[in-house]
């Protein structure tokens, strides 16, 4: 077999289609849209290409088979908030052949040191601002929307490679057959005394544009001191508040305003994965659409996941984060939600593991990111 560079647009569809055929007939997989992978991977539509770059590789048999591919990633953002000579690797996958594992992460590697980068971090896919992390444990568990999946064997094929695990990531979930409200509701009744001029709203989605602005400055803040965060460009962001704005229920985005002014925020989100389980090849057309729309008319989602939380650092230590779930949960299960799924959440977090553990919620899936010297 070979591991070659790819350039054409013929090879970044095959490159595209390998998740396709390596997971049919998995049952716990769930395929992305194909229109959205495509996206991610075009330099002309994908944001992060204006401070970043890649290179993607096949490996492919004397017949042509595809046996795996992976992304070389240099992350711009990365390196001028931490300048620590770290590249990234990304979109891995890989048939059950160690040495074909091992062919491509070399072929990663020889790219990120040409690019003088001295050490190689992920799965990011590109960015850790995008789906990321290896999963580790759970494998008997369909991830929720926008968090990865892959077989066992990944864990190993890193270890050997020489791979050390440099953090781990939880999910956690919280069932309504399991959720303890009660703890959580005197410390968020307590919340709500100390702190009077807070207050709690929807997303508008008439002023989706500018609260959306918010949500950013407050993300970028909130999360700036976290392992590993980059900040989002503007562009990054308008084209994630894009993506999301087709999809978000507006009842299950909270702002929270001291006195009018946005202070934390919660986003969580429908799991769609429910629904495009159904679309084994990810297309939505000619009847993909159809299959998701007609989901959606029935009310069959009855999970949501929580991917973005952020409170300003000014407010860090008012019990808000608690607040936020505390509102998302209930509100959720309001609105016909069996389940929330919080994720992901750096083992580190000690604040909000506290949070999610007195409201009921467990450890559901554990993740963990990846690095090595080059």
């Amino acid at each position: 077999f070979t591991v070659r560079p790819i350039h054409t647009r013929r090879d970044r569809r095959r490159f595209i289609d390998v998740p396709y055929a390596f997971y049919r007939g998995n049952r716990y997989w769930v395929p992305p849209l194909r229109m959205d992978q495509a996206k991610t991977l075009h330099p002309k539509k994908n944001p992060f290409f204006e401070h970043g770059k890649m290179q993607l590789f096949l490996a492919e048999d004397a017949s042509g088979q595809i046996l795996g591919r992976i992304a070389a990633i240099i992350n711009g953002m990365h390196l001028k908030k931490y300048d620590d000579g770290n590249g990234f690797f990304g979109f891995f996958e890989c048939v059950e052949r160690y040495e074909v594992a091992e062919a491509l992460f070399d072929a990663a590697e020889a790219w990120l040191r040409e690019q003088g980068m001295t050490g190689v971090r992920g799965p990011a896919n590109p960015s850790l601002n995008d789906t990321a992390g290896l999963l580790v444990r759970g494998f008997d568990r369909r991830p929720s929307i926008l968090m990865p999946y892959n077989p066992p064997y990944y864990v190993d094929f890193l270890e050997r490679y020489g791979f050390t695990r440099a953090m781990t990531m939880w999910a956690y979930y919280a069932h309504q057959k399991f959720v303890r409200t009660e703890k959580l509701e005197r410390g968020v009744t307590l919340v709500r005394r100390r702190n009077p001029t807070i207050t709690l709203r929807t997303l508008d989605m008439k002023r989706f544009d500018e609260d959306a602005r918010a949500v950013l400055d407050i993300y970028n803040e909130a999360w700036s001191e976290n392992w590993g965060h980059v900040p989002m460009t503007e562009r990054e962001f308008a084209k994630l508040a894009g993506d999301l704005k087709q999809i978000v229920d507006p009842e299950l985005v909270y702002i929270l305003e001291d006195a009018g002014t946005p202070i934390a925020f919660a986003v969580s989100l429908p799991n769609l994965n429910e629904a495009l389980v159904n679309l084994p090849d990810g297309r939505l057309f000619p009847t993909g659409l159809l299959k998701l729309l007609a989901y959606d008319w029935l009310h069959a989602f009855k999970e949501i996941r929580m991917p973005l939380m952020g409170v300003r650092k000014k407010y860090h230590g008012r019990g808000l984060d608690a607040l936020l779930i505390h509102e998302t949960v209930v509100r959720g299960q309001e609105r016909g939600f069996v389940a929330c799924e919080m994720s992901w959440v750096l083992d580190v977090n000690r604040v909000l593991i506290n949070a999610l553990e007195a409201l009921g919620g467990v450890v559901d899936k554990e993740y963990a990111m990846y690095e090595k010297a080059l």
